[in-house]
């Protein structure tokens, strides 16, 4: 059989890791809920980022054999948007920097969504509120 079945402890692992959000029908929350809700997107932020360092560095210190320190700063530059710092001297490096790269180009399009996405659906919230109570 070529379709596995899905695994559901996974599932439920990302749904405890993204934010619950309220229906519209439902009351806005308060705004120490909001904080609260705000603090946990930024905690999934920065544990996605810390990953993400990490493999960066792990990659960079076992493919291209250069030091911790150079291996931070060449992860680091390349999850900030910047690229890599000085040379890659073999094959191997080369393809997992431009892997990591494009790696990190989504991971700081998941950043920015996991810290705006609770900031929009309270902004639309509230509008929907405002509206309904005026009905």
């Amino acid at each position: 059989m070529l379709l596995r079945p899905v695994d559901v402890r996974g599932l439920r692992l990302v749904k405890r890791l993204l934010p619950a959000f309220e229906h519209r029908a439902q009351s806005v929350i308060s705004l120490r809920q909001f904080a609260v809700r705000m603090a946990h997107s930024g905690a999934v932020a920065v544990l996605l980022i810390l990953l993400s360092l990490f493999a960066g560095m792990l990659g960079y210190h076992e493919l291209e054999g250069v030091s911790w320190i150079d291996s931070f700063l060449n992860a680091a530059m390349l999850l900030g948007g910047m690229g890599p710092v000085g040379d890659v001297p073999n094959q191997a490096g080369k393809i997992f920097a431009g892997l990591f790269a494009l790696y990190s180009g989504l991971v700081f399009l998941a950043v920015t969504a996991l810290v705006l996405l609770p900031i929009f659906h309270y902004a639309l919230h509230r509008f929907h509120w405002a509206v309904d109570r005026v009905e």
